[in-house]
């Protein structure tokens, strides 16, 4: 009877472990073997992760909207308004104001700023734009279904464009240019505020990239370093694929997060985790069991209708798009690599393993493909 007691309460403290501290993934070439470039490439591909077509033909089918049909005038009609701060009310910022081409799809800022410098009430950061046509959702909270759909938002919200749709629609309506423009790209519709966010769509419907990661599922065994190849092979391995699948590496899904807490049961100053680095640039006494996010619960965001529901970040050039997280908390991509392996997969990881899958991370960095040049 005691034997039995005793193998109850072991495996009681066994099981609640894993959950409340994680399992540890064996370091060094143990957990990362070195892998076949074919092997690794057709198992990559067999996951869903593809490459960025370079063909426009190719492409177009990818990001295609019925709904909304693409054109070359169209595209060009909707690039002309991404860059015109004449959508925000005061003609001072523009779609690419937070949403930076050249730097990730994003601006790099904790929190989006709008005019007149309003940050978002929920202390949310931009989303990438690049690559976002391969989303199945957007926002985070993925409450819009498509990009026709995302662009009325910001256009509409008073921290960020601060237009109306009725605005929105006359502004663009007495500008001689565009109201011409309109004319031929609808020219069973005009200008309305259906047809000025379908035309932006339009344009960020093109907005994919291709980098070293391409190159390497299209057979290049030299495009990607070993040590990638063996971040690659954690990525699939330890399951992160799971959720940051497709050619967008993300935004299929919206997922719970965090599935798992740590913050009660062992003491911060605890060794027995290997891990007392984990709040990286936060101090510890910030950090409240009651807390819901491995970091500060700064504007106080619970996802889709307050259930920590977030559509999953793309990762193509995440490491372009710091600071990390819904809210911005988190600096180093490091650190965000570290929180989801703990936080999502109950795993903890070396140094060495965080540093593998950071370097095939920077493998989805890329230049957008110039399609309208074909």
């Amino acid at each position: 009877m005691k034997t039995s007691i005793s193998i109850f309460f072991i495996s009681f403290i066994v099981f609640a472990l894993y959950f409340k501290i994680g399992v540890i993934v064996p370091a060094g070439g143990e957990g990362t073997p070195s892998v076949d470039s074919h092997e690794l490439r057709q198992r990559a591909l067999s996951r869903g992760l593809k490459p960025v077509p370079l063909s426009w033909e190719e492409a177009k089918e990818i990001v295609q909207n019925p709904q909304n049909p693409l054109t070359p005038k169209k595209i060009s009609l909707g690039k002309a308004l991404y860059f015109d701060p004449i959508l925000s009310k005061n003609e001072t910022i523009s779609c690419a104001s937070c949403h930076i081409l050249e730097d990730g799809g994003d601006d790099n800022l904790p929190t989006a700023i709008g005019i007149e410098g309003r940050a978002n009430p929920k202390h949310l950061n931009s989303p990438t734009v690049l690559n976002a046509a391969l989303a199945k959702r957007q926002f985070w909270d993925g409450r819009s279904p498509d990009l026709e759909d995302q662009a009325k938002g910001p256009i509409a919200a008073p921290f960020e464009m601060g237009m109306t749709p009725e605005e929105t629609v006359m502004r663009i309506k007495s500008n001689p240019n565009y109201s011409k423009r309109f004319l031929e790209v609808f020219p069973d519709e005009g200008v309305t505020f259906d047809t000025i966010t379908k035309a932006i769509a339009a344009y960020e419907r093109t907005l994919l990239t291709r980098g070293a990661f391409d190159l390497f599922l299209e057979g290049d065994d030299d495009a990607i370093s070993q040590k990638a190849k063996k971040g690659l092979y954690l990525f699939m391995r330890l399951g992160c694929k799971g959720c940051h699948t497709g050619m967008s590496v993300g935004g299929q899904s919206l997922q719970r997060f965090p599935l798992r807490r740590y913050n009660s049961i062992l003491s911060p100053e605890s060794r027995f985790i290997g891990d007392e680095r984990y709040f990286a640039g936060f101090s510890w006494q910030k950090i409240r069991p009651e807390e819901p996010f491995p970091f500060p619960d700064i504007g106080g965001f619970h996802g889709r209708n307050g259930q920590f529901l977030f559509r999953v970040p793309i990762l193509r050039n995440v490491t372009r798009t710091a600071p990390y997280f819904h809210n911005g908390s988190v600096e180093k991509i490091e650190d965000a690599v570290r929180i989801m392996a703990r936080h999502q997969l109950g795993l903890i990881l070396s140094d060495e393993q965080i540093g593998q899958i950071v370097e095939f991370l920077k493998t989805l960095e890329g230049d957008l493909v110039e399609y309208m040049a074909e």
